[in-house]
């Protein structure tokens, strides 16, 4: 069965680098369609204003404005720098803490974004559903 998972987790972040790369940089909205920042094809990531507000690394490493550390993604899952497991994602777009506690949904399709009371709290179509989540859910771009 993890075989087919893996699988499964491959193809989903497969499909959203290269609807990313396509997209170039993609626009992150709130619940209310007013952006709040973008996200590029090379996963740097600017709030509002257009300033640097962090990055994904090639390697999975994800970095505030100064550069440090402040998790890591591996194959939908997300770690904080100590290596603790903090959410990941599954491949129906349910996005879930450490403890499996549910946060909310990225729908594949249009790049809706629900919280676990299935309400809208933003939009991000076109980006890795594993950077959506680090923006939406774990915060590691928050002020």
């Amino acid at each position: 069965m993890k075989p087919i998972r893996l699988y499964i987790t491959a193809a989903v972040l497969a499909l959203a680098g290269i609807m990313a790369t396509q997209a170039g940089a993609q626009v992150l909205r709130d619940a209310d369609f007013n952006s709040i920042g973008r996200i590029n094809g090379n996963g740097v990531v600017r709030d509002a204003t257009g300033r640097s507000a962090g990055l994904f690394d090639d390697d999975g490493t994800v970095r505030d404005v100064k550069g440090t550390a402040m998790g890591v993604i591996k194959e939908l899952e997300i770690f904080d720098t100590t290596g603790n497991r903090i959410g990941y994602i599954n491949p129906d777009g349910t996005v879930r803490d450490g403890e499996s506690n549910l946060l909310g949904c990225i729908s594949i399709n249009d790049g809706k974004v629900t919280n676990a009371n299935k309400e809208t709290i933003g939009f991000a179509r076109g980006v890795r559903v594993d950077w959506i989540a680090c923006y939406y859910f774990f915060h590691f771009f928050d002020k």
